[in-house]
């Protein structure tokens, strides 16, 4: 079975891990047996809730930056497992059936059913992708003696159902830190780079940003920072194709990667 995840090489003295966890739709058929919506429903809400053309961004970012980046991309969607949520009763989205796999859309209708054991597709997918998450991470602290996480992700200018938090600023770019991986000049270096895409704000709409569970509160080696992307500043929305906005958002990326702390 051909890897639900890859990581594609950046330059062997890079710290840095542009992580896009978002940005796929393929679904395998024995998953999509799971889920009970239509084509037609699935495909909108695919429109919903992918981060699209997320990897095309990284991608972009990659090639204009001074030293080529890492990137871990997720080649299946997050309606196969979200890598990014807690696997068990830690993650508050299990409030709104979107733990690590959902049951409930982004409009908070059924996806599966409420009873889904969850265990089969955490044991298939989830697991391989955190310890082959780890494993990157653990290859650039061994290369370079640091790692630096970049969290590549978009979301809907409008607050959708789903969201616990979505009563705060929406603004074109949402910076997403952590109160032991995020130093602050990390943070000083995205609020820059970003400044000419229409200001940024902090962990409004979502907060918080992804670490390897094995690192996450003990290795002050590893840094991290997520970036959410407005979706109305780069594409059509929901799900459609992106615009210019995508090139200077690659751009300011890329500025971001080249002012990195060392």
């Amino acid at each position: 079975m051909p890897s639900s995840h890859e990581l594609l090489p950046g330059a062997d003295d890079s710290p840095v891990i542009l992580h896009v966890p978002h940005s796929a739709r393929e679904i395998p058929a024995d998953v999509r047996a799971g889920i009970l919506l239509d084509d037609t429903a699935l495909e909108r809400e695919l429109d919903h809730i992918t981060d699209a053309h997320t990897a095309e961004l990284a991608e972009a970012a990659a090639e204009r930056a001074g030293v080529t980046p890492w990137r871990f991309v997720n080649r299946l969607s997050r309606l196969v497992v979200d890598p990014e949520r807690f696997p068990d009763e830690r993650e508050e989205m299990l409030t709104v059936g979107m733990g690590a796999v959902y049951t409930r859309t982004t409009h908070r209708t059924e996806l599966r059913a409420a009873d889904t054991d969850p265990a089969p597709l955490v044991e298939r997918y989830f697991l391989p992708y955190a310890e082959a998450m780890a494993r990157a991470v653990a290859g650039r602290l061994a290369a370079t003696g640091r790692a630096v996480i970049v969290d590549v992700h978009s979301y809907p200018t409008a607050r959708l159902p789903y969201e616990l938090h979505g009563d705060g600023p929406r603004p074109p770019v949402c910076l997403g830190t952590d109160a032991f991986h995020t130093p602050p000049g990390l943070l000083a270096a995205a609020e820059k780079a970003f400044a000419e895409c229409g200001g940024t704000g902090v962990d409004s709409p979502f907060g918080g940003t992804y670490v390897p569970l094995e690192f996450h509160g003990s290795e002050p080696r590893v840094s991290a920072l997520m970036v959410e992307i407005r979706r109305d500043t780069y594409m059509t929305e929901p799900g459609g194709p992106a615009g210019p906005g995508l090139t200077r958002l690659a751009s300011a990326l890329a500025r971001l990667l080249d002012a990195l702390p060392g």
